[in-house]
């Protein structure tokens, strides 16, 4: 349940964190925000997990970098499928 709780969190804050990098108005519901984020910080860690950098001593900065990459993608193709702007 913590880890629930835990992603809602991750996936609230990469989701406002990549609306706020991304250029332009992003016509897109807080629910919408924090699933992508969460999609973001999913993809992210694995890919940390891949590259072998997911845990390190003090904040895993690499990790949270590449989900914020990931949610701003995540947002990107969402906006794109669904053709809003």
């Amino acid at each position: 349940m913590l880890s629930f709780i835990g992603m809602i969190i991750a996936g609230a804050v990469l989701g406002a964190l990549a609306r706020l990098v991304m250029r332009g108005e992003q016509n897109i519901s807080v629910l919408w925000t924090i699933v992508l984020g969460a999609v973001g910080a999913l993809v992210g860690g694995a890919v940390a997990s891949l590259f072998g950098v997911a845990h390190t001593d003090g904040i895993d900065w690499i990790r949270w970098a590449l989900s914020l990459i990931a949610a701003i993608v995540a947002i990107s193709v969402y906006l794109g499928v669904t053709g809003r702007k």
